[in-house]
């Protein structure tokens, strides 16, 4: 795995001595990158196609087998697995130089901004459509790679959360159904056990608009902002979603963090931690007896391959489109989750017997199914300080839910009035 060539990590240099001599930030990408041939494309039947990635550790051992498979079975065809330190600003110097990647695996929410830089191409025009999406990946998934009506990426698995609960503390036939019944036997849990909470979340008085989120979709909220910018956090169903924090405050830890969530799962203080398959390894550390509930709609993050205009300028769209497909494809996925256990986003890999028949990974795969994507406009960025302080303000009463959201309402839009 080999990161940049010298001649790229040489102009990667002289752009940051250039930025920091000139105390300000880099210009935006062009919108059209020059071509990259200056030298010989490759013979027929010998294609490179470089992958920039966010993959790391033992979790990338999987993704290489899987790529290594690929090279086996397409003879001439090699791939090559790059992880940038700083993919945006790499990116900025590398495809206008025609030396960036022909794909970029990356996270859905800088689809938006990839886009606009001219870095990433839309797959309408390469066979990619809207049924075949559908018929292929989970709605979260789907939703969370169409952006201006246009296909970006083909997503290749999912991330939320959910309640990890302690089956020693709450059986099967007692859990909650709906957010009103989660918030109803809370407040019986507490009243029984005055020292406990029903229910942890790292969410409750930060602020940190992601972990919240379940509650305030879960009331109807679509997003907190749309496509073309439009913000929904003053809205009927976002009160309702105060309301509940309201509530569910008065029957909650004081504080919560991480760790605070965690030791209370492990220690019988709490019976349910809403949180991501990335604290599961700690709770069977702890030898918790734990399973998994879905509850509201929480936010998906999804894992995307991207297709590069650079791609595109050396002729390599066609092959680095097939190897998209197949990374992204039931069977390579049901691979990779049974070994790094993540949530696959092709359908069938999800419903697959094996998969299944894993708690975690069912239940997780069930809670991100009614999930709402991470947004993947450009003007996300405007929406996590507003509804992360307004949802602190709720929580600790410092501020009605309708005044707090009213002025997230408007700090996000003020945000978003500068962006356009």
């Amino acid at each position: 795995m080999k990161r940049f060539n010298l001649s790229l990590m040489a102009s990667l240099t002289l752009f940051a001595m250039l930025l920091a001599a000139c105390g300000g930030a880099p210009a935006a990408a062009p919108t059209t990158a020059p071509a990259a041939a200056t030298e010989a494309p490759p013979a027929v039947g010998e294609t490179k196609i470089t992958i920039w990635h966010q993959w790391d550790g033992t979790y990338l051992d999987a993704i290489a087998a899987a790529f290594k498979d690929y090279e086996a079975s397409h003879p001439g065809v090699t791939i090559d697995l790059s992880k940038p330190d700083d993919v945006n600003n790499a990116l900025q110097v590398a495809v206008p130089a025609g030396e960036g990647p022909d794909i970029i695996g990356w996270a859905n929410d800088q689809i938006g901004q990839s886009a606009l830089n001219g870095n990433i191409v839309a797959l309408d025009d390469y066979g990619i459509t809207q049924d075949f999406l559908k018929s292929t990946y989970e709605p979260a998934a789907v939703n969370g790679v169409v952006w201006q009506d246009k296909i970006w990426g083909l997503p290749e698995s999912q991330e939320g959360i959910a309640l990890i609960y302690n089956k020693d503390m709450v059986a099967e036939a007692d859990l909650p159904t709906s957010l009103d019944d989660l918030l109803t036997k809370a407040e019986a849990f507490r009243t029984a056990n005055p020292d406990k909470a029903y229910v942890c979340n790292q969410g409750f008085g930060g602020s940190d608009a992601y972990h919240v989120a379940p509650i305030y979709f879960g009331f109807g909220v679509p997003t907190y902002v749309d496509d073309a910018g439009k913000a929904y956090i003053n809205t009927p169903e976002m009160l309702k979603g105060g309301e509940y924090l309201v509530s569910l405050s008065k029957v909650s830890f004081t504080e919560n963090t991480y760790d605070i969530c965690k030791a209370a799962l492990a220690e019988g203080k709490t019976a349910m931690w809403w949180t991501g398959p990335w604290a599961v390894a700690g709770v069977e550390t702890d030898k918790v007896n734990y399973g998994i509930l879905p509850m509201g709609k929480p936010f998906v993050g999804i894992k995307t391959l991207l297709l590069t205009k650079n791609a595109v300028d050396r002729g390599n769209a066609e092959v680095a489109l097939d190897i998209m497909k197949y990374f992204t494809s039931a069977e390579v996925q049901k691979k990779i989750a049974l070994v790094n256990k993540t949530i696959p986003a092709a359908t069938a890999a999800v419903q697959d017997p094996e998969i299944q028949a894993l708690s975690t990974l069912a239940g997780f795969g069930s809670a991100l199914n009614s999930g709402v994507p991470m947004a993947n406009t450009p003007y996300a960025s405007a929406q996590w300080t507003p509804v992360g302080d307004a949802s602190v303000a709720i929580w600790n009463g410092s501020q009605p839910p309708q005044e707090a959201l009213d002025a997230a309402q408007k700090a996000v839009e003020d945000a978003i009035a500068q962006m356009k």
